[in-house]
């Protein structure tokens, strides 16, 4: 915890670790994590991107129940729950609003009560509530995925230079989520096509073999692969497979 009198990091150092806090994140992605992960990953970083921050919890607020997919600490995540309970809070009006929410402990008793006694329960002194936003793509308009909670221990934490960073924050952040899930789109796309590559050659392959063995055309050959195929309820795929297996065996 730092002291209260203490005097702030200077914005350029302050800016500083966001800047390194982005490399961090941006290198870390692999393109093979779930959404979950990669808020996970998010979190964790965020912690190293703002001298303030003690933890950080990621709040999920669809249509169903809100719920938290990712913490620093998981002791904080009762104070999502107050919110989520109670339908109030800095978190839920950020995700209603879209924009950043800064809160002081102490100050808002009527507008969070919930929130507020949870807060002041674990030490906490004061929030910052920063919404992540995928952008909007040709196939897909922009999405709430998340919102970032920062906690912090210092009662002097988060001034409007600390918002300001974590809009930036978050924003590289949803550009680094969607471009992780646009890769592994195009991923399954190159092996759902790869796979049927693979499937069209056995299959002619196994027709020649047909061919080879009735002395029939290529059209009687495939007939009978598709008969065999829904006879045995097996994928075409499959029964070429097998023919071919049967007829390579010493």
């Amino acid at each position: 915890m730092r002291p209260v009198d203490e005097e702030r990091p200077d914005p350029v150092s302050r800016l500083d670790e966001a800047a390194e806090a982005l490399t961090e994140l941006h290198e870390a992605f692999t393109g093979e994590e779930s959404l979950d992960d990669a808020l996970q990953r998010v979190a964790e970083t965020a912690t190293r991107a703002l001298a303030d921050a003690d933890a950080v919890t990621v709040s999920v607020v669809t249509g169903q129940r809100p719920h938290t997919a990712a913490a620093t600490d998981r002791n904080l995540v009762a104070l999502d729950e107050e919110q989520y309970e109670s339908g109030r809070g800095p978190c839920l009006e950020s995700a209603r609003r879209l924009t950043p929410v800064r809160a002081v402990i102490g100050e808002h008793r009527d507008l969070w009560p919930e929130f507020e006694a949870a807060a002041a329960r674990a030490g906490i002194c004061a929030y910052l509530s920063v919404p992540v936003v995928l952008p909007a793509s040709n196939d897909a308009e922009a999405r709430h995925v998340g919102t970032l909670n920062v906690y912090s221990y210092t009662s002097t934490a988060f001034d409007p230079f600390d918002e300001g960073l974590m809009r930036l924050f978050t924003a590289s952040a949803s550009a680094t989520i969607t471009s992780d899930q646009r890769w592994r789109h195009s991923q399954g796309k190159v092996e759902h096509l790869e796979q049927a590559l693979a499937s069209r050659a056995a299959i002619e392959q196994a027709k020649g073999v047909l061919m080879a063995v009735h002395t029939c055309s290529a059209d009687d050959a495939f007939e009978m692969l598709v008969e065999q195929s829904q006879r045995a309820n097996v994928k075409l795929r499959d029964v070429a497979a097998k023919l071919l297996d049967s007829v390579t065996k010493p």
